[in-house]
């Protein structure tokens, strides 16, 4: 590996995460509050860091970074005021959608608003079919629409012109005249997603439209202050687990929407691909404060996903496949209308965050029941700085036992801690038993600042006999952003039926899309240009993505799809086939993270009462660093962090691995 310094950092919605990695080969982490402008708690983790490593913030080399400024926007509809501009008889495509009802049975259910409302969306004559363009566009029409769109009060513009995915000619002049017209930023369809589907097309570009102006804010505040404290730009972790330049992310707003999960898979795929043994993949698990977010790995390659959905809006840019739950260590748990107990989705968030942390909550979460549990105790300090109030959780879990019936304190921390895993496991099941796995054959890997406090409780209750818990698994996301490669995807439409395939026609869309790869990439003589191809029976309403070689052999390519079918679904067919998009990602690889680990010393730091098994017992409680490779845990015992508690139940046991990953194996018995 080069000799240089890498720093992540990763925004959660209560801390924000850092891991820094000299050219030693040691690792510091660091966890400070999150806030509400996200560049000021990065800064002061990159200055936390540094300073815990004895080093100058001018001394690091590489800046990787996730955050959550878009889909926050998303979730909390807190974007730009967005017009969109579309073709004549097309503007209420956005709403009008799929006429998927959110609940199937609830025909009163509210559906999503969309995110551009009819008053600001914009109508243009021209015509475009699959064959080519009909009508074209007046330019002096675009230009008196600018106006419309000006007096509209619009920071941003989205364009979707029908049928641009093929033809793009018109849609480039709408969107380089309002380029002209216009000091606002300009979204078109056929940059953004180049694939047909209207609706879909359209929704994805104007989330484009929606998150540009927030993460082109934020990234220039966030390039000051790196600037100003002497780090180099960002390189910002996108959503299909690769790193793109801050430039480039700017032009592609969209690609951030799940930039921290993202990096916690692959922190995940990173240091614990080779620790789970002979297993059929592993099922990443990252708790965090606000949510927690479930994955899979098999093979050694993340799962990837174009179908996703968030707030109810529709995404089809590549991401890493997520299923996310408002289950997180700062879930407020409360009881319903029918006196059951819930947890989540509404979070404490970073401040006032949890009763124990001691800032004015007094709500009772997740965290307040670990503490009351036992699991974390009056001594241990989140992040290294921030002492816990053991009274405040449990005054917190009493009113929460009070209103739900409950005998006390405990009986409530038991059902909070219950309901949680509950959530968490169904995420679990949703990735793995609902897509035709079996979790059984499959490790956990556990991470965030919570999950490793549940994991063996939850794979427990899926039958999973091997937990795998990485030496930074409170700030996994962080160490993810230093191994993650740079990736640009790149996609066309290109229907044809796989039998009699005209090969250069589909060699020549392959040559245009590693064209446009290559462009975004840094250094495209260190690329590697990767090719896939969508494909279905058909007659089929929708695809499956498999990978491609260097050239198009339709016969493998074929055979591929059938077996994917097969594994999807649970049977292949012998209809015809469909080439439906074909697919390109240029990959520059990083050199491979060498970490040294040294642990051992006295890791016994006392014992403490936490409950299993329907009593407390006394528990030993161990430092985590100060265990050396080689090392192996009995359960019941619980291993600090600065960052993270591991909880090992009884009748588990564990092994602290060469590089500092402790991986848990059950005995068969006990809860």
């Amino acid at each position: 590996m080069d000799a240089e310094t890498r720093i992540g950092v990763d925004v959660g919605g209560t801390f924000t995460d850092v891991a820094l990695l000299t050219p030693e080969g040691r690792l510091v982490t660091a966890k400070v509050p999150s806030t509400d402008d996200q560049s000021v708690g990065v800064v002061r983790g990159i200055e936390k860091a540094c300073d815990d490593a004895g080093i100058d913030p001018v001394e690091v080399d590489a800046f990787t970074h996730a955050m959550t400024v878009s889909v926050n926007a998303l979730l909390e509809d807190d974007g730009a005021t967005t017009a969109l501009v579309t073709t004549e008889g097309f503007r209420d495509v956005l709403e009008i959608g799929r006429q998927a009802r959110p609940d199937l049975y609830d025909v009163t259910a509210d559906k999503p608003a969309p995110l551009v409302p009819r008053r600001r969306r914009f109508e243009v004559t021209e015509r475009a079919t699959v064959e080519g363009i009909q009508t074209e566009v007046d330019e002096s029409e675009v230009r008196a629409l600018a106006d419309d769109i000006r007096d509209a009060g619009a920071e941003s513009v989205a364009v979707s012109l029908l049928h641009a995915y093929r033809h793009p000619e018109n849609e480039r002049v709408v969107a380089d005249v309002l380029r002209e017209e216009l000091d606002a930023p300009v979204s078109a369809s056929h940059e953004v997603l180049a694939e047909f589907r209207e609706f879909e097309r359209t929704s994805t570009t104007a989330v484009d439209a929606y998150v540009t102006p927030a993460i082109d804010s934020y990234l220039g505040r966030l390039e000051s202050r790196a600037a100003d404290l002497g780090v180099p730009v960002p390189q910002i972790m996108q959503a299909n687990g690769g790193i793109a330049p801050a430039s480039t992310v700017r032009e592609h707003a969209v690609t951030t929407t799940m930039s921290g999960p993202a990096a916690g898979v692959v922190g995940a795929a990173e240091t614990a691909t080779d620790s789970g043994g002979d297993l059929a993949g592993l099922v990443t698990f990252d708790m965090g404060g606000t949510s927690s977010d479930v994955s899979l790995v098999r093979d050694g390659e993340v799962e990837r996903t174009t179908d996703a959905e968030i707030n109810g809006r529709p995404i089809k840019t590549p991401m890493v496949d997520v299923n996310t739950v408002g289950a997180g260590g700062g879930s407020i748990a409360w009881v319903d209308s029918g006196n059951a107990l819930r947890v989540g989705p509404r979070s404490s968030g970073a401040n006032p965050g949890p009763a124990c942390y001691g800032r004015g909550g007094t709500e009772p979460t997740v965290t307040d029941a670990n503490v009351v549990l036992g699991y974390i105790g009056g001594s241990s300090a989140l992040g290294g700085e921030l002492s816990l109030d053991v009274d405040a959780a449990r005054d917190a879990l009493s009113g929460l036992a009070a209103d739900a019936g409950l005998d006390d304190a405990l009986a409530a921390a038991r059902g909070v801690y219950r309901v949680a895993n509950a959530n968490m496991t169904r995420a679990i099941r949703a990735v793995t038993v609902e897509r035709g796995h079996d979790p059984r054959q499959f490790g956990l890997v556990a991470f965030g600042g919570a999950g490793p406090m549940h994991a063996a409780a939850l794979a427990e209750s899926l039958d999973i006999e091997t937990v795998v818990v990485p030496r930074a698994c409170g700030v996994l996301s962080a160490y993810g952003l230093l191994a993650a490669d740079q990736k640009h995807d790149s996609v066309r439409t290109l229907r044809r039926p796989l039998s009699g395939l005209d090969a250069e026609a589909v060699e020549s869309a392959y040559a245009d899309l590693e064209a446009d790869t290559l462009d975004d990439v840094t250094d495209p003589a260190d690329a590697a240009v990767r090719r896939a191809a969508d494909l279905r029976y058909v007659g089929q309403s929708f695809e499956l993505t498999v990978p491609v070689g260097e050239t198009f052999d339709a016969e493998a390519v074929e055979a591929r799809f059938h077996e994917a079918h097969e594994s999807a679904y649970g049977y292949r067919l012998d209809d015809p086939v469909e080439l439906v998009n074909v697919r390109a990602t240029a990959v520059v690889e990083r050199d491979a993270l060498d970490v040294t680990y040294r642990g051992g010393g006295d890791a016994r730091k006392d014992t403490r009462e936490a409950f299993f098994d329907g009593a407390f017992r006394e528990t030993p409680v161990y430092d985590r660093d100060g265990l050396g490779a080689g090392t192996t845990v009995e359960g019941p015992a619980i291993l600090e962090q600065h960052e993270s508690t591991v909880v090992v139940p009884p009748a588990w046991g564990g092994t602290v691995g060469a590089d500092g990953t402790l991986v848990l194996t059950s005995g068969g018995d006990g809860e």
